[in-house]
């Protein structure tokens, strides 16, 4: 990665002179690889001790064309890494700008410490307009209802205080995003004697919490009485050690095994006990093995209550006890849904679902064999129709990554489960948690900053709805030299949205012929290889034959692994 020293800077023995020197040591202390940042004159004091008090270094500056993007940044670098990056956004504007990745990466679970500022909030010291639009009351209550706290304080040593406090409870389980809002005045304080910088190395407790004994007990109880025990497998850590444990649990129990396309990689995909491919929604064979199952253990899976009511609409009702271990409730609150129904469980167990698996695991309970009968994984579908279907797309990826390692950041929805290869945590990221269009460009810059080095390509295949409304966030890979392969599946319209035009007008009996418009990106078509040239990556023309997209892909997978940002534009059918 291209890094950027500050001339004639560093920290060395640099006396700390103003407040943000201050807040820029902090940092530096936490062991923040990165802080990603659209310039803004609200927190001016802040970036100059960044760069010439810290030298842009530990945090290195990344700069970002869009607050949208640099959280997006941040979102991709913990999913990969478990490890909240910094972002700073400007004023009230900026944190506008930013609100729907806030809103992402807190439905989606990941940690990150947000540094916002604002104008003066002593109105005397405010310069003539500027200054009193980019200066909001409470500013934290843009994003209060999504974030995990926030914090406005009113000195340099309260800027301290707060800082680190918020350091350590985004990372605290359930993790999601904090926000610090620090005024400008504050910044550009001179200190007249040093305040204390906390000791963020002091707190040693665990970041997560595990299950009580009683919890365990009654776990393996319920497990040991199954005859048909299945897991549901969601918001799961990346840890290696961890995925053998869920492997070995569930061989333990003959536990079939259900994931999906919204979570990362939990489970090898290939595996006999993950029969049913994943989805985005419930797929009918899983759907049929919760009608089946005598007990479900799910662990950190996403939705419950409609999963299991999505069963029962497809004619398959649960009737097992069902064991639900999660740390959700912790961030539940009246205005965001993302809680989802009131779950039908018999056993609740508040607390980190991979401590949970490790406590199983550790058990050393006898276990009667499952009574499963043995499955076949479903296929990918065949080939079939003139085009390149999604099918095909994921086909030639598959050959031109070869086995070598990659990271498959991100899919679209019209992606087939059973066309996801997963073996370790790290194959595949999931989706972005609040399923906001335009997230998807930053989150594989994010993945590909925290990969960098690592001999793992990431590979995201973005639609191209999603990559023209955030496609300008591909610029900052470029400028920091991160290697990086894109994927467009270009169907040339927002044809989910078609898809619920088609429904709608079947219902009403009305022509589904005009399903497409208001939904169809083209007269003109965008140019996309044009556009992220333009953006420091090589892209050539448009790939719309079958038989020309093996080699397209193998040549652009040689190209990112030698270092460059690589995008591919793909014509795929509209019905894929």
């Amino acid at each position: 990665m291209r890094a950027e020293d500050a001339e004639g800077a560093g920290r060395g023995n640099a006396a700390i002179e103003w407040g943000s020197d201050a807040m820029a040591e902090l940092l530096h202390r936490m062991d923040l690889r990165y802080i990603a940042l659209v310039p803004g004159s609200s927190y001016r004091g802040l970036h100059d001790s960044l760069v010439n008090y810290a030298g842009n270094r530990d945090p290195q500056l990344l700069t970002c064309l869009h607050e949208e993007h640099a959280v997006a940044i941040a979102h991709g670098y913990a999913k990969v890494t478990g490890r909240p990056m910094a972002v700073a956004v400007h004023s009230n504007v900026g944190l506008m700008h930013a609100s729907m990745a806030v809103y992402n990466a807190y439905c989606d679970r990941v940690p990150m410490l947000i540094i916002g500022a604002t104008g003066p909030v002593d109105a005397a010291q405010r310069r003539p307009w500027i200054d009193w639009i980019h200066t909001s009351a409470d500013q934290g209550a843009l994003i209060r209802q999504y974030s995990k706290w926030d914090d406005q304080p009113a000195s340099v040593e309260a800027a301290l205080d707060s800082l680190a406090r918020a350091y350590s409870i985004t990372r605290q389980a359930p993790s999601a995003p904090v926000y610090v809002c620090l005024d400008v005045s504050l910044q550009e304080q001179p200190l007249r004697s040093l305040p204390a910088i906390p000791d963020v190395g002091r707190d040693r407790a665990p970041w997560s919490n595990g299950p009580d004994a009683l919890a365990v007990a009654a776990t393996l109880r319920l497990l040991g009485e199954a005859r048909l025990p299945l897991f549901l497998l969601g918001r799961l850590g990346r840890d290696e050690q961890d995925w053998d444990r869920r492997v070995t649990l569930a061989e333990r129990y003959g536990a079939l095994v259900i994931s999906d396309l919204k979570n990362g990689a939990v489970f090898p995909t290939g595996h006999p006990l993950h029969p049913v491919p994943p989805g985005i929604f419930l797929p009918a064979a899983a759907a049929e093995l919760i009608g089946a199952a005598d007990v479900i253990l799910s662990l950190g899976w996403v939705d419950v209550a409609g999963t299991i009511s999505a069963a029962a609409a497809d004619g398959h009702p649960a009737s097992a006890r069902i064991i639900s271990c999660t740390m959700d409730s912790a961030l539940r609150n009246g205005w965001s849904m993302d809680s989802f129904g009131h779950e039908p469980v018999d056993l609740s167990v508040p607390a980190d679902p991979d401590l949970l698996v490790r406590a199983l695991a550790d058990s050393d309970e006898r276990v009667k064999p499952s009574e499963w009968p043995a499955r076949d994984s479903a296929g990918a579908p065949p080939a079939d129709g003139a085009g390149v279907s999604m099918h095909d797309l994921a086909s030639a990826l598959h050959g031109a990554l070869a086995g070598s390692p990659a990271c498959l950041v991100r899919v679209p929805l019209g992606w087939n489960g059973a066309d996801l290869e997963a073996g370790h945590p790290l194959d595949y990221l999931g989706l972005d948690g609040g399923a906001g269009i335009g997230s998807g460009p930053g989150m594989a810059v994010g993945a590909a900053l925290a990969l960098d080095g690592s001999g793992r390509l990431p590979v995201a295949i973005l639609g191209d709805g999603d990559f023209l409304m955030g496609g300008t966030a591909i610029w900052t890979a470029a400028r920091y030299r991160l290697p990086l392969l894109i994927v467009v599946a270009n169907n040339s319209s927002f044809h989910n949205d078609v898809v619920h035009q088609e429904r709608m007008a079947r219902q009403r009996h009305r022509p589904t012929g005009n399903s497409w418009i208001g939904q169809a990106i083209s007269d003109p078509d965008p140019d996309m290889a044009s556009f992220a040239r333009s953006l420091g990556f090589h892209a050539v023309g448009q790939v719309n034959d079958r038989s020309a997209l093996p080699s397209a892909l193998a040549a652009a997978v040689a190209a990112a692994r030698s270092g460059q940002c690589v995008l591919v534009d793909v014509r795929v059918r509209p019905d894929s």
